[in-house]
């Protein structure tokens, strides 16, 4: 006689602009929260939270680098904003996971602290050496200061648009045939 494995019901398909995958068993989430999000959240915050804190710091005199570089980039062209946005949605990912389960202050200051340093680290100790550059940027306050500022702003932009984006997905996440 053949014996049929008891099966766990399959969870129910949520509503979530058409974007919402299998959910993930031990943090229940799907592959859009834990990757996706974050990535539009760190895409979004170099070109409004990044940029913006350049825009002010090169309107001041403090920078004589100007926000918005249009530059095309190597190898396939794209302006340098939109390479560092890119790199901005990586970082997003990277980072999500040390963010998403804090709440109140917490939440802040780690975006704040986490954003600050680890891209800072990683452009001055490595970037800067690979393009040629004196690591840390010859060990100028300015260029470390300005890095950390600069990269402190994105990570609470980070912070703000993942926020308004795990927001907005509660409130569309709707089980397929609820009455809500």
């Amino acid at each position: 006689m053949l014996r049929r494995e008891a099966r766990e019901p399959d969870p129910p398909r949520f509503i979530d602009s058409g974007l919402a995958g299998p959910r993930d068993a031990s943090t229940g989430t799907t592959p859009f929260e834990d990757y996706g999000k974050p990535f539009i959240a760190g895409f979004l915050s170099t070109l409004v939270f990044h940029q913006g804190m350049l825009t002010l710091l090169w309107l001041s005199g403090a920078i004589p680098r100007a926000p918005y570089d249009m530059t095309s980039t190597r190898p396939i062209g794209v302006p340098a904003v939109i390479s560092l946005a890119l790199w901005g949605g990586i970082w997003g990912t990277l980072i999500w996971p040390w963010l998403r389960s804090e709440t109140g202050r917490a939440y802040w200051a780690r975006a704040l602290l986490i954003g600050a340093l680890a891209p800072s680290a990683v452009a001055m100790l490595i970037v800067f050496p690979l393009k040629g550059m004196p690591v840390a940027g010859g060990w100028d306050p300015r260029i470390i200061v300005g890095a950390l500022v600069l990269n402190g702003a994105w990570g609470l932009g980070l912070a703000l648009f993942a926020r308004i984006a795990d927001r907005s997905g509660r409130r569309s996440r709707v089980p397929i045939g609820s009455t809500r």
